[in-house]
């Protein structure tokens, strides 16, 4: 059965972040993963999890200012100093946790800038990245993002995504294939997930329409996860939901499903 791991943040909000750490571990959890460590010292990150016996699984690359709607900078034209300065960042930090995965955010290109322009940039920047992953044992994974959810975002599709690991190569590149954003931007989630598997490193889950727990909106995750092992995924699912209450109550589908 899929591998689950909580991300702390979205879930565990009743606690302090540096809680969520123990919270998911009562709960049941092995690994976890979150967006944005940096605000954080390494060291005291990485005590959290050994305290807890948790993995880390994945971080993000900084994000920059999300207030003015920027995520990440690898396809935006003269900011290579900003992108090149997170992509450092991300492996010293992904290095202290023992973490193996970062999803580098790709950016929201400017307006007229036409979109090969953007996506030229965006396949050198992460070639460039990708070189300096394979010498710190991180992958790192591009993850699509749904227009209706982050309009503008350099990836809106799966298959985009894939297309650019295929580009870069799958032994330096994966595809972060997120549940939610893939059912919003296209649906057909069996036969995608079958199509993609090969280059799907990563993968994170929420229920269509609101981003609650599995088993609060329109997707069949009782297929799904069927599904999903039937094609012999090894990697880690994260929940990356908002919990329509409390997040332990909510936990209630992992149950539910037999995950």
């Amino acid at each position: 059965m899929p591998r689950l791991c909580a991300n702390l943040g979205f879930l565990f909000c009743e606690v302090p972040f540096l809680d969520r750490f123990a919270a998911a571990a009562r709960a049941g959890f092995a690994g976890v993963e979150f967006a944005s460590p940096y605000e954080y010292d390494a060291a005291e990150l990485r005590t959290r999890l050994d305290d807890n016996g948790l993995t880390q699984v994945l971080i993000n690359t900084f994000p920059g200012n999300r207030a003015a709607g920027e995520r990440g900078f690898a396809c935006v034209p003269g900011k290579t100093a900003e992108f090149r300065a997170s992509i450092d960042q991300a492996l010293d930090y992904a290095t202290a946790l023992g973490c193996k995965l970062v999803h580098l955010l790709g950016g929201m290109p400017p307006a007229g800038l036409p979109r090969e322009t953007a996506l030229a940039l965006y396949s050198a920047n992460l070639a460039w990245a990708a070189e300096r992953g394979v010498k710190a044992g991180v992958k790192f994974l591009v993850e699509p993002l749904n227009p209706r959810d982050a309009p503008g975002y350099i990836l809106g599709t799966q298959e985009q995504g894939a297309a650019i690991v295929d580009a870069i190569g799958r032994d330096r590149l994966g595809l972060q294939f997120d549940i939610y954003h893939a059912q919003i931007a296209g649906g057909d989630l069996g036969t995608r997930l079958a199509a993609l598997m090969p280059v799907i490193d990563h993968m994170q889950l929420a229920d269509v329409p609101d981003r609650h727990e599995p088993g609060t909106g329109e997707i069949g995750w009782g297929y799904l996860f069927r599904h999903i092992d039937a094609l012999g995924y090894q990697g880690w699912i994260g929940c990356e939901y908002h919990p329509a209450g409390d997040t332990v109550k909510g936990l209630a589908w992992r149950e539910k499903y037999g995950v």
